[in-house]
């Protein structure tokens, strides 16, 4: 039997260093400190934790959720958008998380 490629089998030395160079970006554009790493949010600005997605899908309600209780995340900038399940989630459960899209805040 074959195995399937997994997506980490698929991902480049390059495509790993491009990765964090965005995050990196995006930490800047924040004002914030890029932390990284597995399991640690992407950057840090005073008390607030955030998160960069930089992918071709929206963030989803179970993902977002995710973030803000098990990581602790308080804003979450995604390149692809958000669902709209996600985005009513924050807005009736999480007011105070902060969502941004192409850089204008939702």
């Amino acid at each position: 039997m074959t195995e399937l490629p997994t997506e980490e089998a698929d991902m480049t030395s390059n495509d790993v260093n491009r990765g964090i160079a965005s995050e990196k970006r995006k930490a800047g554009e924040h004002g914030a400190r890029h932390i990284g790493g597995p399991g640690m949010p992407d950057y840090q600005r005073g008390g607030v934790l955030g998160e960069v997605k930089v992918r071709q899908t929206p963030v989803t309600k179970p993902e977002l959720q995710r973030l803000i209780t098990q990581k602790g995340i308080g804003e979450v900038d995604s390149k692809a958008g958000f669902t709209q399940p996600a985005i009513e989630y924050r807005d009736r459960y999480q007011p105070d998380v902060k969502l941004i899209s192409r850089g204008k805040k939702i």
